[in-house]
């Protein structure tokens, strides 16, 4: 019979956990104690609208994590969904129009066409990885390369911009605005929309005790009666769903798109579901815990910035903690071997 934990020693086990985070909360507090600015509500907005875009590609890569996967053409899928997005809301009369004979459409039906354009792609790969059994890291290699390659040849490699008023006036909306401070980015709440639906999704569902049992024993799921195949196909058709949504985001966010957006995101949203928890061994990880996770990761970008380190320097800094958090990680697995 399992003993209750009393609250010091859910805390204690919490920060000898999850290391990274309590010293990203302390940096913070040094931070914002030393230098003016830090604690606002507008640096409070930035944080949390690079958060969201983030949280969403996160969210798709986690589906693959859990399940011993990967995808590394998660920021490559983002920019795809960008410039497509970019060329469909440019306005009728914008000069610098990249297609001349594409008409202004509605976001909401471009919006559309983006998430199904992003799940097709999510098809492919799930079918090269589940069917043609390759492995993870070279489909998804593969995958990012030609994705790049095709949003290069269409784009002719030069920047979208000119979109519709419609478009500009709804990523411009905010709201709770306070005394000075404007409000906060209306997207935002597309963050907390889908963090309760894949809660609802890994907790709730089939869905998700079959994902969880592929992660922990794939064969023993299979032998359960789970169809790994179409399972794990579904969830890299959800991660392109979630790539393609947060890359419609980006353009919007942005004023513009290019193919060179999304550059390294994938290693971020794994970086960010490690250190919340997901784990490289598959079978494990939380909702709750893959937020967490990307706003450490974003805050610690806020921070270098705030403390005026060289912006080549975060790549360094960046990639110390992916490291440690996949080593601590692996750790764990051991240890409970």
């Amino acid at each position: 019979m399992k003993t209750k934990k009393s609250i010091p020693q859910v805390i204690w086990a919490y920060i000898k956990g999850n290391p990274i985070v309590v010293m990203m909360v302390l940096l913070s507090l040094i931070v914002g104690c030393t230098i003016p600015n830090f604690f606002s509500l507008t640096n409070l907005n930035v944080l949390l609208g690079n958060t969201t875009i983030r949280f969403l590609i996160a969210l798709g890569v986690s589906g693959c994590l859990i399940t011993k996967g990967t995808d590394l053409s998660a920021g490559r899928q983002a920019a795809l969904a960008a410039t497509l997005t970019g060329v469909l809301v440019q306005r009728a009369d914008y000069v610098g129009r990249l297609f001349s004979w594409t008409p202004e459409m509605n976001m909401w039906v471009v919006l559309l066409i983006v998430l199904a354009v992003g799940t097709i792609i999510g098809l492919v790969t799930g079918v090269i990885i589940s069917y043609l059994n390759v492995p993870p890291f070279i489909a998804t290699l593969g995958i990012q390369t030609i994705v790049y390659g095709i949003n290069l040849i269409y784009t002719n490699a030069q920047p979208i911009g000119g979109f519709s008023q419609s478009f500009k006036d709804f990523f411009n909306w905010k709201f709770l605005s306070i005394g000075k401070f404007a409000g906060f980015s209306g997207y935002i709440l597309f963050a907390l929309f889908f963090g309760v639906l894949f809660w609802f999704l890994y907790n709730k569902t089939v869905h998700g005790k079959y994902m969880y049992a592929i992660g922990g024993n794939e064969n023993a799921a299979e032998v359960s009666g789970v169809n790994v195949r179409v399972k794990k196909t579904t969830i890299y058709m959800i991660a392109g769903f979630m790539y393609a949504f947060a890359g419609f985001l980006m353009t919007g966010k942005s004023g513009g798109a290019s193919a060179s957006m999304g550059v390294s995101y994938e290693l971020e949203a794994i970086a960010g579901c490690t250190i919340g928890g997901v784990s490289t061994t598959g079978g494990i990880g939380t909702v709750g815990g893959i937020l967490v996770g990307v706003l450490v990761f974003e805050l610690l970008k806020i921070i270098l910035q705030f403390v005026g380190a060289d912006p080549n320097f975060n790549y360094i800094v960046q990639g110390l903690v992916v490291i440690t958090a996949v080593a601590m990680d692996i750790r764990k697995y051991v240890a409970k071997k």
